[in-house]
């Protein structure tokens, strides 16, 4: 085993690359092995209940901790700046831990209306049969969200840039605001990734990735991850830990690999995203563009402030309706028609298939999300590949 790295002197691209791994580099291996072991062993009963009870480092039971996990978990901490992280089955299995880790009959939620569609689900109907309150505000109507915040609130619930319209939150502001009368804030970066945003440095309790995305970055695992202080991520660990949404050690393992480019593919898809929303904001056959690199974007400053580059996701109004977007998809000759997002790969499709399936149409209309709004999550191909491939799928639209 190498001596460990002080990691934290490197750039977040060296990060993404070394952090974590150095404590599980055994027999002169390169690279985090997959630890596909339900239980561990102890010669010594004193040694075994020592490490159970947290007095030293180990691994009892695969549900609770396992050295692939712990070395991803280690990554993602170190890239988002937080004092501790656990991980998850999936990105909804660390939204639904982390909300009912701490939320219990007459406590209260404020968040935004156009949240990712699964989450929202939980807040309209799997919340409210807890007797947890919610409320859900107008995404950027910031000072409409301060009021109710004021009215009560245990958990502060951000997204930004939001899904799949691309809003962006002032965490910063709200934060600030959820403090003043003592609740938790969350906030999901799974768009902005650590490379773009890192919402624990604007005041942030806890941030949430589904890492089966950019953290990823080759849709072929499913995981999710939160980072925060010590005291936050043990309650939600110990949550976990007992109703069992454990993240498997192979999928931990590819979502390692995926992590290592995890820098080089954000930039390039930073680039090439501004790239393609800056030639779409210009077609005739398009109504509107959302992206946040985009100046007339409505807040675009905000973004400026907070984040260091604008992402790879992007969303487009056609000018049509939903036979329109029947039309053009089929057409893309470099895009994956998908539920997904975040990868190597171009990847398109409408909210009513994609982020928000689950919601009708009139629920989509009451979030703002046009049926003829298409989500394109930009890959790394050559982006003069991807607008000509645009370009003749939107020709004659």
């Amino acid at each position: 085993m190498k001596s460990p790295r002080d990691i934290q002197q490197f750039s977040r691209a060296t990060q993404a690359l070394w952090a974590g791994e150095d404590a599980y580099l055994v027999e002169g291996a390169t690279q985090v092995p997959i630890v596909q072991s339900v239980a561990f062993g102890y010669d010594g009963l004193d040694e075994w209940l020592d490490v159970a009870l947290g007095h030293k480092p180990g691994h009892i039971y695969s549900r609770n901790t396992n050295p692939t996990l712990h070395a991803f978990e280690e990554k993602v901490r170190i890239l988002e700046r937080g004092e501790a992280a656990t991980s998850f089955a999936s990105g909804m299995a660390a939204v639904s831990n982390t909300l009912f880790a701490f939320l219990k009959p007459g406590d209260r939620v404020v968040s935004v209306k156009d949240t990712y569609g699964g989450t929202n689900k939980i807040f309209t109907e799997f919340l409210p049969k807890m007797g947890v309150e919610v409320a859900l505000l107008d995404t950027t109507d910031f000072a409409a969200i301060e009021l109710e915040i004021q009215k009560g609130c245990n958990i502060l619930y951000l997204e930004t840039p939001t899904n799949p319209t691309l809003k962006v939150i002032d965490i910063e502001r709200l934060a600030r605001a959820g403090h003043a009368v003592g609740a938790i804030v969350v906030t999901d970066n799974t768009f902005a990734t650590p490379i773009n945003q890192n919402p624990l440095g604007l005041g942030s309790d806890i941030v949430l990735h589904s890492a089966s995305k950019f953290l990823g970055g080759h849709a072929d695992a499913l995981g999710g991850i939160i980072c925060g202080s010590q005291e936050l991520v043990q309650q939600v660990y110990h949550y976990r830990e007992i109703t069992g949404a454990a993240l498997d050690p192979f999928a931990a393992y590819l979502l390692l690999r995926g992590m290592k480019t995890l820098d080089l593919r954000i930039e390039r898809q930073n680039a090439s995203a501004l790239k393609i929303a800056h030639w779409l904001e210009a077609h005739p056959a398009i109504e509107r563009v959302y992206y946040p690199g985009l100046e007339s974007h409505p807040q675009h400053e905000v973004a400026r402030r907070q984040m260091r580059g604008f992402g790879g996701m992007m969303s487009f109004v056609m000018k049509g309706d939903y036979e329109t977007v029947k039309t053009v998809l089929p057409r893309l000759k470099l895009a994956h028609r998908a539920a997904n997002l975040g990868s190597v790969e171009t990847i398109v499709g409408p909210p009513a298939t994609t982020s928000h399936v689950e919601c009708t149409l009139e629920e989509r209309a009451a979030m703002g999300i046009p049926e003829a709004l298409v989500r394109y999550s930009t890959g790394i191909e050559n982006v003069n590949d991807l607008i000509g491939d645009l370009e003749q799928a939107l020709a004659g639209v």
